[in-house]
């Protein structure tokens, strides 16, 4: 078995009294695609870049490719592509400047500066607007510009922060597209994130709340294992006043708001519906459908945080 690409134990990050990162664990094999999820705030950002050299931890030991975040953080930063959610782009620059600008902080050089700079701008899509001022590409061009800067040196390991963050779906899935072709060449891709789609995408994934990493496997594990009763998808007249309704009827497990619908977990499906129907009834809620569907990552994702809480809760009550 080769090297892991990333490796961390009791990764620890402490700002005065607050834990940003708590104790986490975490392996990345090398040539993955491997997605930190979780919502702001969650601590994946801290993680990133303590991983990256950028922050020291305040506890805890870790490799990034072969070298210790603590004492080689310049081996490490010189064999990663990094690349923040604000896309570290100069805008006064044109795209072609910016990429000699990255090939020098690289010391990308010569032939092979040239030779990387043709590859990122036919990578990223942007052969023809080379003299275009950056300030003047839309989000997603300046974030495929960010992400040919970020591998101009072929890093092995490349880490996304936030990466997709205020573009448009459309370039969202273009973006991803580059990242599947990026890990086909074997490099790892290490990618934060709190939107839950793209983690269908990743070959591994961690789920990190309030600084704990709560979760880890492949997308299909985890809905596996943390979405074991049936899910029931209920369209309604009345969505708010229906989840109101619903969160106290002993036959579901779980009640989870997903757009203009509710997502109902339920051990016993045929039980589910009976009192679904009688308690929404009563309350003058007409039910225009409720249908049995397959779980996504997002309902696996919910249940395992709403699980956190309580366990959380218990704990505290405990004490």
């Amino acid at each position: 078995m080769s090297a892991p690409a990333v490796e961390v134990t009791g990764l620890t990050r402490v700002f005065d009294q607050f834990v940003a990162v708590d104790h986490i664990d975490l392996r990345v094999d090398s040539g993955t695609v491997f997605g930190f999820l979780g919502p702001n705030g969650a601590g994946k950002s801290t993680t990133i870049r303590m991983l990256c050299g950028i922050l020291r931890p305040s506890s805890g030991r870790g490799t990034v490719g072969g070298f210790d975040i603590l004492r080689q953080t310049e081996q490490v930063k010189s064999n990663i592509g990094y690349m923040s959610q604000r896309f570290s782009l100069y805008e006064d620059l044109t795209v072609r400047e910016n990429l000699l600008f990255f090939a020098g902080i690289y010391n990308v050089r010569g032939k092979q500066r040239d030779a990387r700079i043709a590859w990122a701008l036919e990578m990223a899509g942007l052969r023809g607007r080379e003299q275009v001022r950056t300030s003047e590409l839309a989000g997603g061009w300046r974030q495929r510009l960010a992400l040919g800067c970020a591998v101009l040196h072929e890093p092995p390991i490349l880490f996304l922060d936030e990466p997709t963050s205020g573009v448009d779906p459309a370039s969202r899935r273009n973006f991803w597209e580059m990242i599947g072709e990026l890990s086909a060449r074997g490099i790892t891709v290490f990618v934060t994130t709190h939107y839950m789609d793209e983690a269908e995408h990743c070959n591994q994934i961690a789920l990190i709340y309030g600084g704990r990493v709560v979760a880890s496997g492949s997308p299909a594990a985890l809905k596996r294992e943390h979405m074991s009763r049936t899910l029931l998808e209920l369209d309604c007249n009345d969505v708010m006043g229906a989840f109101a309704a619903l969160k106290a009827e002993p036959t579901l497990a779980g009640v989870a708001l997903f757009g203009t619908t509710l997502h109902l977990s339920a051990a016993d499906a045929a039980a589910a519906r009976t009192a679904v129907a009688a308690r929404l009834a009563a309350r003058g809620i007409t039910v225009r459908g409720l249908e049995q569907i397959e779980p996504s990552l997002e309902d696996a994702f919910v249940a395992i945080i709403e699980g956190t809480v309580a366990g959380d809760a218990d704990g505290k009550a405990a004490r």
